[in-house]
């Protein structure tokens, strides 16, 4: 489990600001062909910047054994997409950047740019995750607005991923007091479409919405895994409400045990089908959840030293000193 505190969270905390120049090398080196988070990441740290990198991939290509080089992404190209964003109010981050999540940030694949709307104080803020069925039952999703509700009370930012069912009922119970959007498409290709007035509340009151996709990327089966690693990577924990078996909120689950995040499931009728994979995480070591305590409780050695921002703008201690005093 990744602690949030000394040498680590100094680093992660400390804040960097891009030039222009710098962003839009990022920028170049993402949208070229065949670089992807972790190759982007492998020759940065090999090539010292994306600018030698960017230099380099001809030369790759060719000693690859390819015919011809891959697309690299022009100059022109990345100020066109930059600039397009901004008309959109849409900052691109890099991590270490305020704004930026920080747990997010040390993922091997976290994106090396991240298109952010909305209030970037939000996503400095804890948060947990909450995921589940798209056909969540009228229980369950009662049961992701409280968890959501006293979670929110409790200072803490509410992430998921805009889809319907859990994701809906998670994001409308905690607007009012922080909840961030992640988006399997560009920001102007919301998923489900009907959610574009629910993601419009978020940004109306001091939320966000995040993705790594470019402005008109309409989202298809393979970007929702993509999305999911950003909603466990970005949090504390994921907690999944209702899953049945092969749900892509068990696959957010997977991804957080492997991100080293906590996972909570709430359990279900063994009758329902719509518990079958949560029960099952549960007998796989998952925290068993019945009330927002759950989650608190079990963060709480994650965040020792550390501070969580109440919705009012105060901040609370969660060290043992303070919570006994």
């Amino acid at each position: 489990m990744l602690s949030l505190q000394g040498d680590t969270v100094d680093a992660i905390n400390r804040s960097v600001e891009l030039t222009e120049a710098e962003r839009i090398d990022r920028l170049r080196l993402i949208r070229s062909d065949n670089v992807g988070p972790r190759t982007f990441r492998s020759l940065v740290d090999h090539f010292g910047s994306p600018r030698a990198a960017l230099e380099r991939l001809p030369d790759l290509a060719r000693r690859g054994g390819a015919q011809r080089s891959g697309r690299i992404c022009s100059a022109d190209d990345a100020k066109a997409e930059l600039a397009a964003s901004r008309k959109f109010g849409i900052a691109w981050l890099a991590p270490g950047e305020d704004g930026y999540p920080a747990r997010l940030a040390t993922l091997d694949d976290a994106p090396p740019l991240l298109a952010v709307r909305g209030d970037t104080k939000s996503l400095m803020r804890p948060m947990i995750a909450i995921v589940g069925s798209r056909n969540a039952s009228g229980a369950g999703l009662k049961f992701a607005g409280q968890l959501a509700r006293a979670l929110g009370e409790a200072g803490f930012v509410v992430i998921s991923g805009l889809a319907r069912g859990v994701d809906q009922a998670a994001h409308r119970t905690s607007i009012e007091s922080g909840t961030i959007a992640v988006l399997a498409g560009g920001h102007d290709c919301i998923y489900p479409p009907e959610h574009g007035d629910l993601l419009a509340a978020i940004l109306d009151h001091a939320g966000a919405a995040i993705s790594e996709m470019p402005l008109g990327h309409e989202p298809r089966a393979r970007d929702f895994p993509r999305r999911n690693r950003l909603i466990s990577g970005a949090s504390l924990g994921v907690v999944v409400v209702e899953a049945a078996h092969r749900s892509g909120s068990l696959i957010t689950a997977r991804m957080a045990a492997e991100q080293g995040r906590e996972v909570f499931a709430v359990p279900g009728s063994p009758l329902d089908p719509r518990a079958a994979g949560t029960n099952d995480l549960i007998k796989q070591g998952a925290t068993l959840v019945t009330e927002a305590a759950d989650i608190i409780n079990a963060v709480q050695p994650i965040m020792e030293g550390s501070y969580l921002t109440s919705p009012g703008g105060r901040e609370k201690s969660t060290s043992q000193h303070e919570q006994s005093a």
